[in-house]
């Protein structure tokens, strides 16, 4: 056998074994609830009317309801993606609804561990978002 050929072959075991391994790698499921903020500021003379936008990698679930003059809000909607996998970049981003356009009051990236947690994030312009996110595998 050749040395281009044995290397041809260790190249094709090396890429089998890394579709088996990524294969192998159980599924699961990212949920994002309770979704809350404290002490929001939109700016001077202004109450924010918030709403939140959740990314996990890059892919976008959604986003939550626009609280109108709320500077302490709760959003009661859940975020779930499928496929997710430890490690992956949960991103967060509050903004302030505006006529024009929006302002981003501040964003929350943390790399999301198997489990269930809760976090506090402090916001770029002031305030705090609280959420919690579960991962687990698919049922």
């Amino acid at each position: 056998m050749s040395s281009s050929s044995l290397l041809c072959c260790l190249l094709v075991v090396c890429v089998l074994t890394v579709v088996q391994i990524y294969a192998a790698e159980e599924r699961k499921v990212l949920k994002v609830f309770n979704l809350r903020a404290s002490d929001l500021n939109s700016g001077l003379f202004q109450t924010p009317d918030p709403y939140v936008k959740v990314f996990m990698g890059s892919g976008y679930g959604g986003k939550t309801e626009v609280k109108n003059d709320n500077t302490d809000p709760w959003w009661k909607e859940d975020f779930n993606f499928f496929n997710a996998r430890e490690n992956d970049l949960l991103r967060l981003e509050v903004y302030d609804s505006d006529v024009v356009f929006d302002d981003l009051l501040g964003t929350c990236e943390r790399s999301i561990k198997n489990g269930t947690w809760q976090h506090q994030c402090f916001l770029k312009k002031g305030g705090s978002l609280y959420y919690s996110y579960t991962l687990e595998p698919l049922q």
